[in-house]
């Protein structure tokens, strides 16, 4: 699904879906409607209603299988930004153990980074544009100024080791988090799942083509179900997008407020 769709307010977003589906299965009906004539209903009559039952479990899977990507999307998405948010917290709290110049050197790139990452990746995130290709430049530079500092002491040379650690799994974790970030349902998948709603709308019908009303009803049913379902997995198809989205927060409670803050 598109950009323009992702980031609508969830009230729109359900609007849009379940005018969709109701317009599919509205447009099913008239082709059934048309076709079943005197002479033809007798035959449309005659598909099984067994059918029903395996369609519907078959949608069901696809559902199933669908969310479940989208779940386990969400699911690392938020765990990086977690684990992110963790590994620039025990840098900020190791920077005390360092000389002066070096801590508020080191707490302003942090702030630097949290900033940047807020203001410019979130949004280009969104738009599944953000990119592995450039390393952060605060970042980057804390770390080279941490792999180039000389302690003095066991004390600070043990702060350096715990310092480099946790810059590198911020690091990591903001990989994971761009990856993720890119992550979303394929339209094959939304193709297949509209096709298999779709084959089930016409198998509705065709059974109760005889009677119309109650026709209108089961398809107006199963069309509700489906409209549902897909707007649960679009809501959050990506972790970053839209109105249900992780936000920065986690990163935003652990910039430094200044020198010699934490």
């Amino acid at each position: 699904m598109s950009d323009w769709l992702h980031n609508l307010p969830l009230p729109l977003m359900a609007v849009v879906i379940f005018a969709f589906t109701y317009l599919l299965a509205a447009g099913i009906f008239a082709g059934i409607a048309l076709a079943a004539t005197e002479e033809r209903a007798k035959s449309l009559k005659a598909i099984s209603p067994g059918m029903l039952p395996v369609l519907g479990i078959i949608f069901g899977l696809f559902v199933a299988f669908t969310a479940a990507q989208v779940w386990g999307d969400s699911d690392r998405a938020s765990a990086a930004v977690s684990r992110e948010a963790s590994a620039l917290r025990s840098a900020v709290l190791l920077a005390g153990g360092l000389p002066t110049e070096q801590e508020t050197k080191l707490r302003g790139l942090v702030r630097d980074y949290v900033g940047q990452a807020v203001a410019v990746e979130w949004p280009m995130m969104a738009h599944q544009q953000a990119s592995l290709k450039v390393t952060p430049p605060p970042l980057a530079e804390a770390l080279q100024l941490v792999v180039t500092m000389t302690p003095q002491g066991t004390g600070q040379a043990n702060v350096q080791r715990e310092l480099i650690a946790a810059l590198e799994q911020a690091l990591d974790a903001r990989r994971q988090r761009i990856i993720v970030s890119l992550a979303a349902v394929n339209p094959v998948k939304w193709w297949c799942l509209y096709l298999q709603a779709a084959c089930a709308l016409l198998v509705i019908g065709l059974v109760h083509c005889d009677n119309r009303l109650g026709s209108a009803i089961a398809m107006g049913l199963f069309a509700t179900g489906v409209a549902t379902s897909v707007l649960l997995i679009a809501a959050h198809d990506r972790p970053f997008a839209g109105q249900i989205s992780i936000q920065p927060e986690p990163l935003l409670q652990i910039m430094p407020e200044g020198p010699g803050k934490g």
